[in-house]
């Protein structure tokens, strides 16, 4: 039976150049199921990268401020001058912006490449004027990577101030060039509008393997009920490797209110948040 070969092409980011337990958990995951490169859009001192070297082919990082698409831009360059990528039958380019593994990737990536599309993801927004797969999880096959009309499209990703420009031009960007050239694609959830940073529980509750990091600061920390849900529902190792992250980045203190269990904590957060929509948007 013929071995199936994967590269993971990762993009990651640290305001602080750390590579902690919650990122080694991620690519330590990928990296039974493939070859990881791996590129952070964070000045990295060697000391942090080496922590990978165990688990990727190649692990660099500098801030070059073209978030992830410009990491992947590095990772595929790298990888398309040191490796032979017609060796492998799928390139997979993955993101930080989610927490996980919360399941094997087992089931996931033997559905994704069973579905015989082009190009595949975990999740889909089914956006009426521009449905495309979602950047933190995406497929390929060899139709797509090997492709010059990808090399070019990767190869034109640069630095914008406008973070919607971005998620226009490269998330959008890929998915909009694979129906141009009346290519296959498809995802194992639909998320529409900003569901997957919204409806955390819902979606572990149907065994979405990431949660999105985006969640802990949403709607005034509103969703803490939800992320908590997930949390308490994970294996030790991953919780705390979850919570190592997210006490670094988003305050121990801000984490402790966030997770509250005070009903009237979490109503204040609600209210505080509906008030804000209905002012901002109106009814």
């Amino acid at each position: 039976m013929k071995h199936t070969k994967r590269l993971f092409l990762f993009a990651g980011y640290d305001k602080g150049g750390i590579i902690d337990s919650s990122l080694t958990m991620f690519v330590c995951a990928l990296s039974k199921f493939g070859d990881v490169v791996l590129y952070m859009d964070s000045d990295c001192p060697p000391e942090q990268l080496e922590k990978l070297s165990h688990i990727t082919l190649y692990a660099g990082g500098n801030r070059h401020g073209e978030y992830d698409f410009g990491s992947y831009k590095r990772a595929y360059n790298w990888a398309r001058n040191n490796l032979n990528l017609s060796d492998y039958d799928f390139v997979y380019m993955v993101n930080d912006s989610v927490y996980g593994p919360l399941f094997d990737l087992t089931p996931y990536l033997q559905k994704m490449e069973n579905q015989n599309t082009d190009a595949f993801g975990i999740a889909i927004n089914p956006h009426h004027q521009s449905p495309h797969i979602q950047s933190w999880f995406i497929g390929m096959r060899q139709t797509v990577f090997l492709s010059d009309w990808f090399c070019e499209f990767l190869n034109s990703v640069r630095h914008h101030d406008d973070k919607g420009t971005i998620t226009v031009l490269y998330e959008h960007g890929f998915t909009k060039r694979l129906i141009e050239r009346n290519m296959s694609w498809s995802g194992l959830y639909k998320t529409p509008h900003r569901s997957v940073y919204n409806r955390i529980k819902h979606f572990y509750k149907r065994k979405m393997p990431f949660m999105k990091k985006m969640a802990i600061s949403r709607h005034y920390g509103s969703l803490g009920a939800q992320v908590l849900y997930v949390l308490n529902h994970l294996s030790a190792p991953a919780r705390n490797a979850i919570m190592e992250n997210a006490n670094r980045i988003y305050g121990t203190k801000y984490m402790e209110t966030f997770l509250t269990r005070n009903p009237f904590k979490i109503m204040y957060r609600n209210i505080r948040y509906i008030i804000h929509k209905l002012l901002n948007e109106g009814l």
